[in-house]
């Protein structure tokens, strides 16, 4: 197959070698096509210009994998709502009809849940402007694909870490790290298994949901996390008090309907994870 990763970051370019290392010709769009490696084909491309490249003819799926230049709601909007229509603009103007788009999401767009379950199923109450702007590109994709013969699919990630993305590991080593005082759950996903789940729906042959949300096994307390983390490197366990309002809010995300498409985790948990992590494996893409 011919993939175009409309947006070719850390993880889009993780998820370009993952699918060219499976035989697939792979075309990456990013403003440094220059930064790429040599499996993707880089474009120079601006995603929040309506000025795009060429799709390649014979283009059987998109990935879209935008990130906003500044955490604003018009930069959001720039980025998400923009790009998507960008995107799409170019696959009319170009006459491509792909077998499925893939953009990429976030489980931002449901907002707090009181420490309860979200699934698919649940209705987005985003408590942000970033998962408000994160709907608004997902039903945009969504109505402008129905009826078009392609498949539009939309991945929900938790909050993404890995080579490079160590925010927690480096609140625990400096020692600012804070354990909540009530219990506060929290959705993750390591960069490769995030990557690994896009190829996946990108390729298995059984009909895509519209939605999946793509966290690892367990949402974990994220008291649990830090004290871990502190255990591993051999650190003192970091002080219980007032961390603020919750990142992402207190939520516990479903994974079932993702796994239900066969897709299996490499690293199924935080503790996986954050081993890999500090055993200093990958690397973040430029």
């Amino acid at each position: 197959m011919t993939i175009l990763l409309a947006g070719c970051g850390d993880l889009g370019t993780e998820a370009g070698l993952r699918f060219a290392g499976l035989g697939h010709r792979v075309v990456g769009w990013r403003r440094s096509p220059s930064k790429l490696p040599a499996a993707i084909e880089g474009v120079a491309a601006d995603l929040s210009s309506a000025q795009l490249p060429p799709v390649p003819a014979d283009t059987s799926v998109v990935v879209i994998a935008l990130a906003a230049d500044a955490p604003r709601e018009d930069a959001y909007r720039a980025a998400y709502v923009d790009g998507v229509a960008h995107v799409l603009d170019a696959l009319e103007r170009d006459g491509v009809i792909p077998r499925r788009v893939l953009f990429v999401s976030s489980t931002a767009v449901y907002g707090d849940a009181g420490g309860g379950w979200v699934d698919e199923g649940t209705p987005p109450e985003p408590g942000g402007f970033s998962g408000r702007v994160l709907v608004e590109a997902e039903d945009l994709l969504q109505s402008r694909l129905a009826g078009s013969g392609t498949a539009a699919v939309s991945l929900r990630l938790g909050g993404i870490y890995g080579p490079g993305r160590t925010r927690l590991i480096d609140q625990v080593r400096t020692g600012s790290a804070v354990v909540p005082q009530d219990v506060r759950y929290t959705n993750r996903i390591h960069r490769d298994d995030a990557a690994a789940a896009l190829v996946h729906l990108a390729t298995m042959e059984s009909t895509a949901a519209p939605v999946y949300i793509g966290v690892d096994n367990e949402a974990a307390d994220l008291g649990s996390v830090l004290r871990f983390l502190a255990a591993e490197m051999k650190l003192p366990e970091p002080a219980v008090g007032d961390a603020g309002p919750a990142r992402g809010g207190n939520k516990r995300c479903s994974n079932k309907l993702l796994r239900g498409t066969g897709f299996t985790f490499a690293l199924p948990s935080f503790r996986e994870g954050y081993r890999d992590v500090l055993a200093g494996n990958g690397v973040r893409h430029p």
